[in-house]
């Protein structure tokens, strides 16, 4: 007899623990999260077939997650570097990570990347697909539907628990992008492959016409579906235009399926978008989509900010989440030059957390302007201690306050003897400067 999925054991009315125990670290109640699961509205990404120690909840008015990419090139293959930065993303506060390695020994990078990792992973099985092809078979375009099909259950069983499929490149979707040229053509890896694939053979994306496959194997091992937006707009240019839309309106078919076979799923988005475009890029897919939870790649607002992608994500990444995205993927400095460092990993992930938390004040997740208000009265009592631990990054905030500070002065060194917080609460009569430490 197959097991039941998480959302057939909620329809039955089972509640396992694990539900509770994230239901009270986001401060909702159970009924609550229960019901966001049930609708579809929220997902939680966990594989039956590991333990994790940092479960999270993605949507349904939950805290806006961060996700970090990591994963080898064929140029830069080694595992104990992807580690590394495994550790980077965890230690910077990243709630999940993805595995995006195309070169190397690609099982054991991955096999490794979810024993180190404490938090949810992710990966874009049809990497895999496209590399076997081209080593054994002499093309990415020889692979064949089982090909494809073998790798998601690779990575299903290695322990994965979440994986991008795009299953929304169709012949249909490329009749529209031909039919309306772009600048960038198509950015995402996965979506190119597949659509050379369609093109070469003349027949639909098997991740299409075989999703009933493809749930079938998600059933199996609890795995989240992130339907992948392989005509995500590669440049502000293209934004927003018909092949945009038309793959968004087949992932709004397959979420109805998703729900419909007890598989929780998750809907990617853009890409690159201008600013001014952002809320409304959200607010469709939103609708389209069913109020699927939606994982956005930035979006990147400008195209010009190279060595600091992750600062034009971030702007774009805060506007998004405060329109309804749940799910912020990072950008790092390093995108469009190159695979990133540790380094990169960390600061992508601060700067990403950074707009996540922003989005959470406006949408009064709780907790979140609380955290802001107790900076904000250590910083008036000038508690130097107090805010450096209250830091979104701590370690950078620490190093920047020591390599400036005066001994024994009570205010930083942008101020000195002239602190505003320090003259208006001698004149207000205020107690707590003197009381600070």
């Amino acid at each position: 007899m197959r097991r039941r999925t998480l959302l057939e054991e909620l329809r039955l009315g089972a509640v396992p623990p694990m539900v509770e125990e994230l239901a009270a670290a986001e401060g909702m109640e159970t009924g609550d999260l229960v019901d966001v699961l049930l609708d579809g509205t929220a997902v939680t990404p966990y594989n039956i077939t590991r333990t994790m120690d940092k479960p999270c909840v993605v949507g349904g008015g939950s805290r806006i997650k961060v996700n970090a990419n990591i994963g080898t090139s064929s140029d830069y293959t080694g595992m104990e570097d992807e580690l590394v930065k495994v550790r980077a993303a965890v230690e910077a506060g990243a709630d999940t990570v993805m595995d995006l390695s195309t070169g190397g020994p690609i099982d054991r990078v991955r096999d490794a990347v979810v024993a180190a990792s404490p938090v949810p992973v992710g990966s874009v099985p049809i990497y895999q697909a496209a590399v076997r092809a081209q080593d054994e078979k002499g093309s990415i375009v020889a692979m064949d539907p089982d090909d494809m099909f073998r790798a998601i259950e690779d990575h299903c069983a290695s322990g994965v628990d979440f994986i991008t499929v795009h299953c929304g490149v169709t012949g249909k979707v490329l009749e529209a992008l031909k039919a309306n040229p772009r600048v960038a053509d198509i950015v995402s890896r996965g979506g190119a492959f597949l659509a050379g694939w369609i093109l070469h053979h003349g027949e639909e994306n098997p991740l299409y016409a075989g999703f009933d496959r493809l749930l079938d194997i998600a059933r199996k091992y609890e795995v989240t579906l992130s339907l992948g937006d392989g005509l995500r707009p590669g440049c502000i240019e293209d934004a927003s235009d018909a092949a945009q839309v038309a793959e968004l309106v087949v992932l709004g078919e397959l979420v109805k399926r998703c729900r419909e076979a007890g598989v929780q799923c998750m809907v990617e988005g853009p890409g690159h978008i201008p600013l001014h475009q952002v809320e409304a890029n959200i607010r469709m897919a939103k609708g389209i989509t069913r109020g699927a939870p939606f994982y956005v790649l930035g979006p990147l607002v400008t195209d010009v900010a190279a060595g600091y992608d992750h600062i034009a994500a971030a702007m774009g990444g805060a506007i998004a989440a405060m329109a309804g995205a749940d799910f912020l993927c990072y950008v790092t400095p390093r995108e469009h030059l190159g695979l990133p460092t540790a380094e990169d990993v960390r600061e992508g992930v601060i700067v990403t957390r950074i707009a996540a938390h922003a989005a959470d004040i406006a949408r009064g997740i709780p907790g979140a302007r609380d955290w802001d208000l107790s900076m904000s009265r250590a910083r008036k009592g000038l508690q130097w201690e107090e805010q450096l631990e209250l830091a979104l990054d701590p370690v950078k905030a620490r190093r920047l306050f020591g390599e400036r500070q005066v001994e024994g002065e009570k205010a930083c060194t942008m101020c000195g003897d002239f602190c505003a917080m320090r003259f208006v609460s001698d004149y207000l009569g205020r107690e707590d400067i003197s009381e600070c430490g």
